[in-house]
């Protein structure tokens, strides 16, 4: 007997379930993982992918890598922009409602009194889906850390490190070296541990020579050559001439798509890879919320970014392809992100600031608190007073003239609020 009827009312009790919503650690998880899936049980080649920035983008080519190979692919990201179903996602689709619920139910009976977090629920069910389904092989987002997080209840046959920056200290700790041994703890004994950080830090380096994982490093074991139109990814085992440039957009997109490429070969002989379906993956792969345009008389950028990292991409990006072009930004963070650091480096690119309060959260920065930095950064043309993303995005569309841009960034909360506002990424699945 299921304990709810509808997604919403299951995902509505999940979030109070819990005492912490963020509670890192995986005896509970895995003890109940173990219920539903004692060993024996179907279970697919898996791919797992921690790092600060780059995490998203790195699954998006796998996923399309192997989709354009035609194996069967279960791709599991957080968090969702639009609609919960797009964490768990079965040969590039969503999965239905009916689907997700169904899993839940089993995840309630196999807990007994073990409670769960949402997010452990969410990577509980995904790896039920994915093996019930035989998919050949299934790619994790790891949501926070690495060590810790419940992706990491299991044994990845590769794992890939995108990159390394400050976020979210107080879970990780508040310097590269504390937040790349967390990250490192993915890698397993024996198994490729893929660093696509360009300047690891020593912990990650010595963590996975600790647990005798097969390192290769970005730069020393594989690496790129951007030339204007095209672009080749050179290895130790040979190199792929005249690749199309990825779908993604911005240079740091060059680098996850090489991690990406590597993974693939590290996998070879288990799940066959051709030139021509990375080729096609480089073409076909998409991801919202990553540099999305929207075009129009004023056309709308859409990014996630919310580290300085992030948006130091971001800018980049900005400054190759709307140089000299008004930049009218909608803006809001979580309260614990690096706010100021953000602010200072977007701070040369913007015209005018439109700040989007996002009251429905409790983490989010309050206009009062933004105001403050503002000031402190020396920000002028900040609107403010705005009831949510709403009223901001038509202050900024009255503001704009044609030519100029509107970029919406600073938190996966905004930019979910702006495609549910611009009916962008409708449901494509069962409700």
């Amino acid at each position: 007997m299921s304990r709810f009827d509808t997604l919403a009312q299951w995902l509505s009790w999940q979030e109070s379930l819990h005492p912490l919503p963020i509670d890192l650690g995986l005896e509970r998880v895995k003890r109940v993982f173990e219920a539903l899936l004692p060993s024996g049980a179907y279970r697919p080649i898996t791919l797992t992918v921690a790092g600060t920035n780059g995490k998203g983008s790195s699954v998006a080519y796998l996923e399309a890598f192997y989709l354009a190979q035609g194996h069967s692919v279960g791709a599991y990201t957080s968090p969702h922009i639009v609609h919960y179903n797009e964490r768990i996602k079965i040969n590039g689709k969503p999965v239905s409602d009916a689907q997700i619920c169904a899993v839940f139910s089993q995840i309630d009976q196999a807990r007994g009194d073990t409670t769960l977090s949402y997010f452990e629920f969410s990577t509980l069910a995904a790896l039920l889906i994915f093996s019930q389904a035989r998919v050949a092989v299934q790619v994790l987002e790891v949501g926070l850390g690495g060590r810790l997080d419940a992706v990491n209840i299991v044994d990845a046959d590769v794992a890939i490190v995108s990159s390394i920056a400050i976020d979210h200290v107080e879970w990780l700790g508040k310097t590269r070296d504390h937040i790349g041994y967390e990250k490192a703890g993915i890698f397993r004994s024996g198994q490729p541990a893929i660093v696509g950080e360009p300047l690891p830090p020593r912990t990650l380096i010595d963590y996975a020579k600790a647990v005798h994982a097969d390192v290769y490093c970005f730069g020393e074991a594989f690496s790129y050559v951007h030339r204007a139109q095209t672009w080749t990814w050179e290895s130790e085992q040979g190199k792929i001439d005249n690749l199309p440039p990825p779908a993604l957009k911005g240079e740091h997109q060059y680098r996850n798509a090489a991690s990406a490429i590597f993974a693939t070969q590290c996998l070879k002989s288990q799940l066959p890879m051709s030139e021509v379906s990375i080729r096609l993956g480089l073409q076909n792969v998409t991801l919202a919320g990553r540099f999305q345009l929207i075009e129009g008389d004023v056309p709308v950028l859409l990014d996630v970014g919310h580290n300085p990292q992030a948006v130091e991409t971001l800018v980049a990006y900005l400054r190759e392809h709307f140089p000299a072009v008004r930049i009218h930004a909608i803006f809001s963070m979580m309260k614990d992100k690096d706010i100021a650091g953000v602010l200072s480096l977007m701070k040369p690119m913007v015209y005018q600031w439109f700040f989007a309060p996002l009251t429905h959260n409790t983490r989010a920065v309050t206009e009062l608190v933004m105001r403050g930095i503002f000031e402190e950064c020396q920000i002028q043309h900040g609107h403010w007073g705005f009831s949510g993303f709403a009223q901001a995005f038509d202050a900024a569309k009255q503001a704009a003239r044609v030519g100029d841009l509107i970029v919406v960034f600073g938190s996966f909360f905004l930019v979910s609020e702006c495609c549910v506002n611009l009916k962008i990424g409708e449901s494509k699945h069962e409700h």
